[in-house]
């Protein structure tokens, strides 16, 4: 089985790894790489097989300019929701690959600990069951691989918890302690599913492995890329300065922007992701707090 990763960042990098334990996996990415299975993005859309990796906030034009469908079965590897449109990863993928051809990947997965074998279990999410299978027998034996065809409670917690996360990141450095964490993070998931309601998701992915597992996952560690936005907002760095810091894409920031105009648009209740949005902004987090807690 030869299976092609598009992306060759920590999360691209830790998911070839851990598939080549039963495939011949190839890596590409806009940056060439000194890695022995680096090839050209015109081979990889060779492969039966593909997992792409590129975020959110770029894949729209990123399919647009590089993407060539001749019937790839895909597994979508980013979460997160277009700022600019509010659109959904799997209505973006729609206008170049059908459904019965796309997967999306869920659950709590840092990509440090999958490049060590370290055990977790995620979830392949398709509206076709048969692609959902093909691709859990690829995962390697240290990784448990469910699977559902609940697509948009797939992409909403995997997006929205790490919103979530953000808020988790200003609640540890703002020194609230567990208890306030802890609250956080619980209302965080009510938030996260209200909202996969509103767009036909199915209650029962907000606590499983795609809903509750990955958000307290991200929402609990510095590992966290989100998580460390959120630090950083409590000590009143810009945006730039984090990003600069970072040195890689933060999904939640992007996503808390479209939840924002989301929201708006269809007077959803979402106190957590409105807060976070305004703290992006500027908005002073001991402010946001108090708001928060008279909300």
């Amino acid at each position: 089985m030869r299976v092609g990763v598009i992306g060759a960042g920590k999360w691209g990098s830790a998911l070839a790894f851990a598939l080549s334990e039963k495939s011949d996996v190839v890596i590409t990415s806009r940056t060439p790489r000194e890695l022995d299975n680096f090839v050209s993005l015109e081979e990889i859309l060779e492969c039966e097989y593909l997992v792409i990796t590129v975020p959110a906030q770029e894949i729209a034009l990123w399919l647009e300019k590089n993407f060539v469908f001749i019937n790839q079965k895909i597994l979508v590897a980013a979460k997160g929701i277009e700022a600019s449109s509010g659109r959904f990863l799997n209505e973006i993928y729609a206008k170049h690959v059908p459904d019965e051809n796309i997967a999306f990947l869920s659950g709590p997965s840092f990509a440090v600990e999958v490049m060590k074998s370290l055990p977790t279990a995620l979830v392949v999410n398709s509206k076709n069951n048969k692609l959902s299978s093909e691709f859990a027998e690829l995962f390697p034996s240290f990784i448990k691989a469910y699977t559902s065809n609940d697509v948009v409670g797939a992409e909403v917690s995997g997006a929205y918890k790490n919103v979530i996360a953000i808020a988790a990141g200003i609640c540890e450095g703002l020194g609230l302690g567990k208890n306030a964490a802890a609250a956080l993070i619980s209302r965080g998931l009510v938030e996260i599913q209200r909202f996969g309601l509103f767009y036909g998701a199915r209650e029962e992915t907000f606590i499983g492995l795609g809903g509750a597992g990955d958000l307290f996952l991200t929402a609990s560690s510095p590992m966290s890329r989100n998580f460390r936005v959120g630090l950083g907002l409590a000590k009143a760095k810009t945006q730039a300065e984090i990003l600069d810091e970072l040195g890689e894409v933060a999904e939640g920031i992007g996503t808390s922007y479209a939840l924002y105009n989301m929201t708006k648009k269809n007077n959803l209740y979402l106190p957590i992701a409105k807060e976070v949005h305004a703290m992006l902004e500027g908005k002073n987090p001991k402010e946001s707090l108090q708001d928060l807690l008279s909300s």
